[in-house]
């Protein structure tokens, strides 16, 4: 299987989902208003799970002067 990436302006974007969506041979059709919904949605869902196992004691957190450190 093959993985192609498009750029194009946003004028023409969804004109172009359109299009990739009907050719009989697309399996799927990531766009990034997909994944950056999906994402986030993930990315909160973790971030109370790390938070509950914070609170329970079971992970450890990073002081901020190491966390700005490592920037």
């Amino acid at each position: 299987m093959r993985q192609v990436t498009v750029y194009t302006t946003d004028k023409d974007y969804s004109h172009f989902v359109q299009l990739a969506k009907n050719l009989h041979y697309v399996k799927k059709v990531e766009t990034d208003e997909d994944s950056t919904k999906e994402n986030i949605v993930n990315n909160i869902k973790k971030g109370f799970e790390e938070m509950q196992l914070i609170k329970k004691g079971e992970l450890k957190t990073t002081s901020l002067n190491d966390f700005l450190n490592e920037l």
